[in-house]
């Protein structure tokens, strides 16, 4: 699997690049990574692309690559980060008081 996942970064990288995806292309981007090509798959990789609008699939994707939209919809993500940090904070302060009176009741037994 990491096989194909290679010649597809390779692929989304001559495509961002706005090279064309050819067989000699997207052979020397996985040759530079230091991955050995394999002909059969790289062919087929290149004849299932040429029916892909990869703009299209990848605006499409379950998620998106990199919108800058997406920077504002962090923001609130992040104060709902903070919220649970306090929150979780708070309950080792509780854990903590509660393993301080246990130390002392236990002193008391053990004098």
């Amino acid at each position: 699997m990491r096989e194909a996942m290679e010649y597809i970064y390779a692929s989304l990288l001559l495509h961002s690049a706005n090279k064309e995806i050819t067989e000699e292309n997207l052979k020397k981007v996985l040759e530079a990574a230091g991955i050995q090509v394999d002909d059969v798959r790289l062919k087929a990789l290149v004849a299932a692309l040429k029916e892909v609008n990869i703009d299209e699939a990848i605006k499409s994707a379950a998620f998106p690559v990199a919108a800058p939209a997406a920077a504002p919809a962090a923001a609130p993500a992040a104060g709902a980060e903070e919220k649970k940090e306090e929150e979780e904070e708070e309950e080792e302060k509780k854990e903590a008081v509660s393993e301080e009176e246990l130390s002392a009741g236990l002193g008391a037994l053990f004098g």
